[in-house]
């Protein structure tokens, strides 16, 4: 109940409204207005949450990262500490990181090739370690990170899924080709023109793994022909 009303079916407009007439009865505007903003967050993550069936995890947490990016207004906001453009490089990183996991994880129960398999688990590995790295940098600038791979990368696990022998191999290791090559440039992108130090440095680090990662599946790519 807010001044007597019911709160059961106020829409946001209707919240912000009531919430400023206690402006007038309180010297402190500076809280009302963050509180303000924290209601704004709260019911944009309840309406987010309600869409999540048409909406997968990292289409959420962009989605999540728009509603915080309020750095025109950061004195009386807070927000996210990084622009979009950084935000966005946060949420594709990380997506990628999972999706790399799940797909060695995937090789790891499925390959007979000995050096698939150790190149496998080396993304398990490094792609594992990154990604928690990741998750520490974004928990400090208040990004929100996806939890789950895409659909467009769970499309790919799916039908990976279903290959078997040699076809699953081929079918991996183009993936992972394809695959690095993207993040490579990801990588290479954000080191050279992001505007956060951390996400600078993290980009760069992780671009030399994955020039690693890369060279060690063109072997193995070529060993395939």
């Amino acid at each position: 109940m807010v001044y007597g009303l019911s709160t059961k079916n106020i829409t946001l407009a209707e919240t912000i409204s009531l919430l400023r007439l206690f402006i007038n009865h309180t010297n402190n505007k500076l809280i009302m207005k963050k509180l303000i903003y924290l209601c704004c967050i709260g019911m944009a993550s309840l309406a987010f949450q309600a869409c999540n069936n048409n909406k997968d995890a990292k289409q959420t947490a962009d989605s999540l990262n728009k509603t915080k990016d309020t750095t025109k207004n950061a004195a009386n906001t807070g927000g996210i500490a990084v622009n979009s453009d950084d935000a966005k490089f946060a949420t594709d990183a990380a997506n990628g990181g999972l999706a790399e996991v799940a797909l060695g994880k995937l090789a790891l129960t499925k390959t007979h090739n000995e050096s698939i398999k150790k190149f496998a688990q080396m993304m398990v590995d490094d792609h594992g370690k990154a990604n928690e790295e990741l998750k520490r940098i974004a928990k400090t600038k208040n990004i929100t990170l996806p939890d789950a791979v895409d659909a467009d990368h769970q499309k790919k696990i799916d039908d990976l899924d279903k290959k078997h022998g040699r076809d699953f191999d081929k079918a991996y290791v183009d993936a992972m080709v394809d695959g690095h090559k993207k993040t490579l440039d990801l990588m290479n992108n954000e080191a050279k023109n992001s505007k956060d130090a951390d996400l600078k440095v993290f980009a760069a680090k992780t671009a030399t793994t994955v020039q690693t990662h890369l060279d060690a599946i063109n072997k193995i790519h070529d060993r395939m022909k």
